[in-house]
Order: C-alpha cells, then sequence, then structure tokens
C-alpha cells in the first residue's frame, strides 16, 4: 500500500526481542526518544511508511521479510527494512557519521578524521534509502528525512521521484561556513539538502549557519528573512540571532528553512510525574539523603556533552568550600552511546576516573559525593529522580537541543527545582530563566552551581514558573505544527523524548 507520508530515519520505529523462540516487537525503549515522537505522527494520514536498516549477515538473503505492516496506537503503517551488513554499518555509521561527521557538526575539528571514510558506501546506503522511499510513497506523499547521516538521500529522491514533497529536518547543531566546508564532500552534500522543498533545524543560528554555507558553494539567493520570533531571543546567549532567512532562490525553485525546535510531550511528563508511585519514589530519594542537596546530570556518554568538564567544576567546588562536603550528592548519569567506539569508550574512562579520584579524595563511610551511573535509567524512574533533585546541571559543549533540561522542568509540577544549563545547548535559546553558563569557563560553571544551590526559594519559584511556560507552549504538538506536519495524540504509555 502507497502512503502518504514516508519518514527515513536510520533506526527501526521498535525492537527487535526473541521471547519463547519468537521474534517480537517491543515498544522502543532507547533514550533516543525521537522514535515514538515521529511516530505519532502517523495518525494524521491514512497509511504510513517509516523506511530504516536492519543488520543483516547476508544482505543478499536476509532472513527476515523487507516489508512489514504494523497497526497500533499510533497508526497503519509499514516498516522497509534495508539488510546492511556489518562492514556496512560500520563504515556509514561508526566511521563516517560519527568519526567524520560529528565532530565537524559540534565543532570539535581537532577529532575530525576524514581519512577512513569510505564515501562510495555511504553513498550506496543513502542511495537504498532513497529507493525504498521512492518505492513506498504515493503520488505527491510527503517524504521527511531525519538527520546528517542520510544527508544525500533528497538529492536522489528528487531524482527518482520528482513528485514527492521532500522534507529534512536536521537534528543536530549546524555549523558556519569555515567549519562545515572542511568536508571535502560539502558540494555534494548541499547540494542534496538544496533538492529538498524545506529544511528544517532547532534554533535561528543552525538555519542561519545553512543557508551561509549554501551561498559559499552555490548560487543561492535569500528572498526572504524574518524576523526571530521573541520567544527564541534572549539577551547574551552564545547562539542568539535576532532574524533569520525563511526562503531560498536555488535555480528557479523555492527551498524553505524550518525553525522548529523540537519539544517534549508535556502532559505525558506530567501525567508521570503527578502519579501516586512517582510521588513515593521521590519520598524514597529524598529520605535516602537525608539534609544533602541533590544534583543530577543526565545525558549520554560523548566528548560533545561535557562530563568531565562538569565533574572537574564539582571538585573545585568541594575543594573551595568544605562547608558543602557531607550536604550535596552530584548524580551524574553518562549512557554509553557507541561502545565500539574509542573515542566514546575514552571519555567513559576518564568520566570514571575523575568521578574515582572525587570520590576517593572527599567521600566518607556516611557520605560519597558522587553516584555515576553508566545505563540507561527506565523513564518512569528518572522522572521521579527530576522530581527529587535540587538541580538539574546540563551543560554540553554542543548541543543541537538537549531534551533532558525540557524533561526536567515539565516534570517539576512542584514549581520549584534550579536548571543550570550551557549557553551552547540550543535550548538555552528558549529557557533563558535557567542559569545560563559557559562550560568552557571554569570561573563560569563554579558559579552557576555554587549560585543554583544557594538561590532562595521564591528566586527558584519565579525562574522555574517561566521554565515552564516555555516548554508548554514549545512542547512537541508545536513543532509538528511548526515543521507543516499533522500529529495523533500520543499513545499515553509510550515514552516520549531525548537525551
Amino acid at each position: 500500500m502507497s502512503s502518504d507520508l514516508v519518514i527515513v530515519y536510520h533506526r527501526q520505529p521498535y525492537e527487535e526481542v526473541e521471547e519463547g523462540g519468537k521474534v517480537v516487537l517491543r515498544e522502543n525503549k532507547s533514550p533516543n526518544g525521537i522514535v515514538p515522537t515521529l511516530k505519532g505522527f502517523f495518525g494524521g494520514v491514512d497509511h504510513g511508511a517509516w523506511i530504516a536498516w536492519k543488520l543483516a549477515e547476508d544482505t543478499s538473503n536476509p532472513e527476515f521479510e523487507p516489508v512489514v505492516e504494523i497497526e497500533d496506537d499510533y497508526g497503519r503503517y509499514s516498516v522497509s527494512r534495508l539488510p546492511l551488513s556489518a562492514d556496512q554499518v560500520r563504515e556509514f555509521y561508526h566511521v563516517t557519521s560519527k568519526e567524520a561527521f560529528w565532530p565537524i557538526l559540534h565543532g570539535f575539528k581537532e577529532r575530525y578524521n576524514y581519512d577512513p571514510v569510505d564515501w562510495p558506501n555511504f553513498r550506496e546506503v543513502n542511495w537504498r534509502f532513497a529507493e525504498a522511499a521512492a518505492a513506498e510513497a504515493a503520488q505527491g506523499a510527503l517524504v521527511w528525512v531525519h538527520d546528517y547521516n542520510l544527508w544525500l538521500v533528497p538529492g536522489y529522491l528528487r531524482r527518482l521521484r520528482p513528485d514527492v514533497k521532500i522534507a529534512f529536518f536536521h537534528h543536530t547543531p549546524f555549523p558556519a561556513a569555515d567549519v562545515f566546508n572542511m568536508l571535502p564532500w560539502r558540494k555534494e552534500i548541499v547540494d542534496s539538502l538544496l533538492a529538498c522543498d524545506s529544511v528544517g533545524f532547532h534554533i535561528p543560528r543552525y538555519a542561519a549557519n545553512f543557508v551561509q554555507v549554501a551561498r559559499s558553494l552555490r548560487d543561492v539567493e535569500v528572498t526572504r528573512r524574518e524576523a526571530v520570533d521573541q520567544s527564541l531571543v534572549f539577551e547574551g546567549t552564545a547562539l542568539n540571532e535576532r532574524s533569520v532567512p525563511t526562503c531560498l532562490s536555488v535555480e528557479g525553485r523555492e527551498v524553505g528553512v524550518v525553525v522548529a525546535p523540537v519539544g517534549v510531550d508535556v502532559a505525558h511528563i506530567e501525567r508521570r510525574a503527578r502519579e501516586d508511585a512517582t510521588a513515593e519514589r521521590v519520598r524514597e530519594i529524598r529520605t535516602e539523603l537525608g539534609e544533602a542537596k541533590l544534583v543530577l546530570s543526565v545525558g549520554r556518554t560523548d566528548y560533545t556533552k561535557g562530563g568531565v568538564e562538569q565533574l572537574q567544576s564539582f571538585e573545585r567546588l568541594l575543594d573551595r568550600h568544605p562547608d558543602l562536603r557531607g550536604k550535596v550528592r552530584l548524580m551524574h548519569v553518562s549512557v554509553s552511546a557507541n561502545r565500539n567506539m574509542k573515542a566514546y569508550e575514552d571519555i567513559q574512562n576518564e568520566i570514571e576516573q575523575v568521578a574515582g579520584r572525587i570520590n576517593g579524595r572527599f567521600g566518607t563511610l556516611g557520605w560519597q559525593p558522587i553516584a555515576l551511573i553508566s545505563r540507561a535509567i527506565p523513564f518512569a524512574e528518572l522522572v521521579a529522580y527530576y522530581r527529587a533533585a535540587d538541580v538539574a546541571w546540563i551543560t554540553p559543549l554542543a548541543d543541537g537541543m538537549n531534551l533532558v533540561a525540557k524533561e526536567f522542568v515539565a516534570s517539576r509540577v512542584d514549581g520549584d527545582g534550579v536548571l543550570v544549563l550551557s549557553e551552547f545547548a540550543g535550548a538555552a535559546v528558549q529557557m533563558g530563566s535557567a542559569v545560563i553558563t559557559n562550560p568552557f569557563s571554569n570561573r563560569a560553571m563554579d558559579e552557576a552551581i555554587r549560585a543554583a544551590l544557594e538561590m532562595d526559594e521564591d528566586e527558584r519559584r519565579t525562574r522555574m514558573r517561566d521554565l515552564r511556560a516555555s516548554v508548554a507552549r514549545q512542547d512537541i504538538a508545536a513543532w509538528g505544527e511548526a515543521v507543516g506536519i499533522s500529529r495523533m495524540t500520543p499513545a499515553p504509555d509510550a515514552p516520549r523524548t531525548a537525551a
């Protein structure tokens, strides 16, 4: 059955688990909650399709159905699974996407390495995604492509199906031309994105950077520029923009440039936060803490997340303020993202070493300053920790958005708590009532966490009231409206958000 909406994303929209000798499909429990978020859009169409890859030992004769039909709380949709070998996945995702693209997108030029990239493999994988989308799309359908590892899909798809509408959403930062143009494949990538009808980004800065890159490489004219919505303008933040290009002319075609910050499912999170089981768990956590304050940090193990820098700041805090020893505890959740990649293994080892040093220096028989957790926490449990925490400390060195900050705020139905947020997270342009800090500055980091711990209740509640209003106004439904795609009411028990 052809589909009115085709979502192209590298990850499958469910998890396959073996039960009683049979493979069954389960709701995706990954910390990357963009999967259930995207599935929610299928409720607005008669039939949708999802294109993803699946690991196969023999790609010429995979032991699974290439297309499966799904009907669940999100709607009716088919899933096209593209069989990729382990080598293809490694080259496409771990090498090209993570070793070449990822550091450039986040501004870590010193970590950039394109020597091992197998560009023909990247092209082939993207071509196969485009072919599958072309096969599934109805006449005039919308094909919605997601994220940088599928950069070439729009260009290929435009050749295969000139009738379809193509939208692309970029979930990471998009750097300025002097950084992006380090990629030797820059023209091919930009030409593909310019084949879209619209290209979407979280915040105005990333959209402006994309246009700067496009104009540096091709004859592109900005035909419309608009003032940035005042809800996305906070004075002094590093990612602030006052105007943004919203329409480009490319060889007689119009390409829309969309700014649409991804939000969270506020209603779902608030329901979880108000549950009796959550309240009971909060009481248990607070009883265990006693009089100590809880600082909570949640993220993936990645050099962009600033985990080591944060731990070092906490060490300086305890060193310079002996009065805080025994009175504050840091729960540092750092979930491994890619265990098979040396860069991430090195970061995890360093985090463990620093945390161990801090606990060794300052810990006592009755108090350990840091609880380091390297596994994913079930969402219901995480909401309880959001509710129990005095401070959420979210200080990535670079981040496209950061939904953990929004999850924390949505969970605070009590109207209390402090958010310390890096000005280099996309969320900072929406969340100016957080304690905004610069994670590259020791002084700024140290002063921010100290100010958060000492903040009086009136200021905490005033800031949280403003933050909650912002997060509620720009929730996941507002994102759907901003990108021009209708969305169903989400299933009540589905996880919603991402780290």
